[in-house]
């Protein structure tokens, strides 16, 4: 709770002067702006629609006209330039506003790590670990920042992350490496941080997936998992980074396809569809007053079980104020709109319920200042990428981990003879580390090292007193363990340049350093703590490495 409190209270003092300058119009004017809507704008505002193309077609321009969602969200192939991207955005609002309907919300999942949509032009973040790694909330606040910096440019106001997700389960097969850690101590202040960054520079925040997704060992998108853990397990663990999120101010949360059976009793229900997790778990128990949007239903563990209009009506009965439809065809999207329109004029649906999510969005458009929308002229984007780029590298220098060290050898020695042994996809790692050890010998290995490679590997290993190997994925690559375990441990440090998860397969080497995240900075960062130039002060943020299934 200190923590979380210095967060809130003192680096972040911008964050929250914004917030304040945010608050622009008294509810009175959203009642009116609502009033003036028909029932189908209303109903429209609570959903987020998917348009096919990397340029909007014929039918995704009368499916605005006609229908004029609340939002739109971005995928791989709307995906392009930071120009092309900004054009297609460009199209959507400018043919929405004008059929006379609201600026979008436009969202995309561009987490740091692995799993983001814009790509090329846009800045590739290292795996959100190696930040909680720094305990450094300022640098998650600044990549959250940053990368609100590069969706703004473009037109994107809204970002899918970041995901307050566990790392509890390290083979979880959809959250590995999109995790800010294990630790929930460690974790809820970073993810915080993270979305108010965001939040301070435009675009708002979407914490995912709750209550927590971690410690499933199925994946959502081809099955109902079940999350059978106890209440107060629940509590403890995977909520905790929830309401760090919720304490910081994130505006949006996003609820997970999953069955938490000490959450809710009815069989097999996911909490994206659960009135006990949505209004009675996050609304009343927790306190929170932003938006709730579903994960993507699309997604198996719902539209194997439930038909689109029938999810929506039980997410609306649950709670939820926004739908996200990621590989949805219009015409079901059409069917859903409809259906509610229909149930409401019939009286199944209260007309005060559409109202109630159809104002929260609302009052989040006008708290970002997005109901003034203006295009974006895509020739004069810049995206910082440079200066970005240096960001990056400051998280390598604060992040990279010396996780075990069983004889205090790091920093080596200079009177000690060194082999390094890096991989030959990996050519930069030599003259990026060379420098700070001019008399070490280099030797380079495949990804896959043959038996040839272990031998010649083994007798330059005889003849130093240290041994630095650069891994890569051993767990997929068992020939990189075998090489491991074929030199004499005692005199081994391991960099691990990618799963942290590879100390699994030779755990009795004498040292093992983790940089979280493949990208270009890490192996010089990880030599800079070898060599004694950067002293080991950052912490462990996923606690499996010691913890093999």
């Amino acid at each position: 709770m200190g923590r979380l409190l210095k967060l809130r209270t003192g680096i972040h003092i911008g964050y929250l002067f914004c917030c304040l300058l945010l608050i622009v119009r008294p509810l009175a004017a959203q009642t009116d702006l609502l009033a003036s809507m028909t029932l189908e704008q209303r109903i429209g505002q609570l959903f987020i629609v998917q348009l096919y193309g990397s340029q909007l077609t014929e039918a995704g321009r009368d499916f605005l006209t006609r229908y004029q969602p609340g939002g739109v969200v971005l995928i791989g192939e709307n995906a392009g330039t930071p120009a092309e991207v900004a054009a297609l955005v460009n199209s959507f609002q400018s043919t929405i506003i004008g059929a006379g309907g609201l600026p979008l919300l436009v969202t995309v999942d561009q987490e740091p790590g692995p799993i983001r949509h814009l790509e090329v032009g846009f800045t590739q973040w290292p795996t959100p670990a190696l930040i909680t790694a720094s305990g450094e909330t300022q640098l998650a606040f600044d990549v959250g920042a940053a990368t609100a910096v590069e969706l703004q440019a473009v037109g994107v106001n809204m970002n899918l992350s970041p995901v307050a997700d566990l790392e509890t389960n390290p083979t979880n097969p959809i959250i590995t490496r999109r995790s800010f850690g294990s630790n929930p101590e460690m974790v809820g202040p970073m993810v915080a941080a993270y979305a108010q960054g965001l939040q301070a520079n435009g675009v708002i925040a979407t914490v995912k997936h709750f209550p927590g997704h971690g410690a499933s060992v199925g994946d959502s998108h081809t099955e109902l998992p079940v999350i059978d853990l106890p209440r107060e397990r629940l509590e403890q663990v995977e909520l905790a980074p929830f309401r760090a999120a919720i304490a910081g101010g994130v505006e949006a949360v996003m609820v997970a396809h999953i069955w938490y059976p000490a959450l809710d009793a009815v069989p097999e229900r996911p909490a994206s569809l659960s009135p006990d997790i949505i209004t009675g778990l996050l609304r009343e128990e927790m306190g929170f007053d932003g938006l709730v949007l579903t994960d993507a239903l699309d997604m198996d563990a719902i539209d194997t079980r439930y038909s689109y209009p029938e999810a929506v009506r039980l997410g609306l009965a649950a709670g939820v104020d926004l739908f996200l439809s990621a590989h949805i065809g219009l015409g079901a999207q059409m069917q859903a709109i409809d259906s509610l329109a229909a149930a409401v004029r019939a009286g199944e649906i209260p007309e005060e319920r559409i109202n109630q999510s159809a104002r929260r969005v609302l009052a989040a458009k006008e708290r970002y200042g997005l109901l003034n929308w203006s295009p974006i002229d895509p020739v004069s984007i810049s995206i910082p990428l440079d200066k970005h780029a240096g960001l990056i590298e400051t998280l390598f220098e604060r992040g990279v981990t010396l996780a075990v060290d069983r004889d205090d050898r790091i920093p080596f020695s200079d009177n000690q003879s060194l082999l390094m042994i890096f991989p030959g996809t990996r050519p930069a790692v030599q003259p990026d580390c060379a420098p700070l050890r001019p008399d070490a010998r280099w030797l380079s290995v495949p990804l896959r090292p043959t038996e040839s490679d272990v031998q010649t590997a083994v007798v330059a290993a005889s003849q130093v007193d240290q041994v630095v190997i650069f891994t890569e994925n051993a767990g997929d690559r068992r020939e990189q363990a075998a090489l491991v375990n074929a030199l004499p441990a005692e005199k081994v440090t391991v960099v691990a340049l990618w799963s942290a998860y590879d100390y699994w397969l030779f755990p009795d080497v004498a040292a093992y350093v983790v940089t979280y995240s493949p990208q270009a900075p890490g192996a010089p960062a990880a030599c800079r703590l070898l060599f004694g130039v950067n002293p080991p002060r950052a912490q462990l943020s996923l606690e499996g490495v010691f913890q093999r299934p």
